[in-house]
């Protein structure tokens, strides 16, 4: 998805393509799709949030809706990643490591380092991941033993490898499915995927939207045959 300068429009772009996977389980949306990082109208970002979730909720029944949006939160300002289900949000987590190199640190108050955990939805156990905390180990490590890592991430493209290294490494390392979904941007990475236990990659740069089937017998099979603990 690409982030164009208004954010009704990006809103309504997201919007269609709910509707357009309404047999899908699982959605997955770029970091901070709806605003993209405007920070010369970073108040009018922040305020947006409650419009973007008063109209999402509703569209998310059964299915699973994961995204991030800039949020104001007690006097601070944080790029909040949300879960959606059942019509509600069942999942908050503030980012945590913040992109110095793209000056966020200046505009965003950081998350708390406990928040990035396991939860679990209908038996299901899922890690969540902000762009840039896909780089640090130790955030690995606190999501040992779940099922599916989401990366909604704004990574740019002069550094697209590591992107796919990374996210790959993820899923042999925790031997667990990675899903990583990248902004369209132009200067942005792409590299959105479906990453298997095992290694194995589904990607597409060139389609607008990927659809890709997980199995989570793959994960109880990888873990049998190769015990890390």
């Amino acid at each position: 998805m690409k982030t164009v300068a208004s954010y009704e429009k990006n809103l309504t772009q997201l919007i269609s393509y709910i509707q357009a996977a309404s047999d899908q389980q699982l959605i997955v949306a770029p970091e901070v799709c709806l605003t993209g990082f405007d920070y010369e109208h970073f108040d009018q970002a922040a305020n947006f949030y409650l419009e973007a979730i008063t109209r999402l909720k509703p569209l998310i029944d059964n299915q699973i809706l994961i995204l991030t949006l800039v949020k104001s939160e007690d006097d601070k300002i944080v790029n909040q990643a949300v879960v959606i289900h059942n019509n509600r949000v069942v999942h908050r987590q503030n980012k945590y490591k913040l992109f110095k190199l793209g000056n966020e640190q200046k505009y965003f108050d950081a998350g708390d380092a406990e928040a990035i955990k396991p939860f679990r939805i209908d038996g299901i156990t899922y890690g969540l991941l902000v762009c840039f905390e896909l780089r640090f180990k130790t955030l690995w490590k606190q999501l040992e033993g779940v099922d599916i890592v989401i990366i909604p991430a704004m990574w740019g493209k002069t550094r697209k490898q590591h992107l796919e290294i990374l996210s790959q490494a993820l899923a042999i390392m925790n031997q667990c499915f990675v899903v990583v979904c990248d902004s369209a941007n132009d200067d942005m990475a792409k590299g959105s995927a479906v990453i298997h236990p095992w290694g194995e990659v589904y990607i597409n740069d060139d389609a607008e939207v990927i659809q890709h089937t997980i199995d989570l017998k793959e994960v109880k099979k990888v873990r049998r045959l190769i015990n890390m603990h």
